[in-house]
């Protein structure tokens, strides 16, 4: 059983809540989100933003800041093989109702099928409808760098201000 050690990231402007299903190895050893260097969400962003983030966490938090995006996963423990989502099972999901708590969160957007798929298991009931966003893991050869970008363009729309 692993059990999730990154804080969510998140504070009381932010508008976008960004789930992932469980932090990879990378992650965690890292102690922050998307951290193998073969996962795209950095990049995603960077290119749907228009924005250099930077390799450093403190860049990272502050673009995040900036564009009112909160980070968590689903699952607070999980048995997981490696970082395989398709492995998960017995899963112990997060508490997010501190977050939603103490923030504008407006919209959820989850990365991959595994964190949809989880969330409308274990979080429904929370009333916010979760949108369902392509994972960024260089695991999805299926989906290019200008897919993902096409498709995570949502976010950006979502907030623009």
């Amino acid at each position: 059983m692993e059990v999730h050690n990154i804080p969510a990231y998140y504070n009381k402007d932010s508008e976008i809540l960004i789930l992932g299903s469980f932090p990879s190895i990378k992650s965690r050893e890292v102690g922050f989100y998307y951290a193998h260097p073969q996962n795209r969400f950095w990049q995603v962003l960077a290119l749907v933003y228009n924005e250099d983030i930077g390799d450093d966490i403190s860049s990272k938090k502050a673009f995040l800041k900036k564009h009112k995006i909160a980070l968590f996963d689903v699952c607070y423990s999980c048995n997981i093989d490696k970082s395989s989502d398709t492995s998960i099972k017995n899963v112990v999901p997060n508490n997010i109702q501190e977050i939603l708590l103490n923030t504008n969160i407006k919209k959820i957007y989850t990365t991959g099928k595994t964190a949809y798929n989880l969330y409308h298991k274990y979080m429904a009931n929370l009333g916010i409808e979760a949108i369902y966003l392509p994972s960024t893991s260089g695991a999805n050869a299926s989906f290019s760098l200008k897919k993902l970008v096409d498709a995570y363009k949502v976010i950006k729309m979502s907030n623009a201000s």
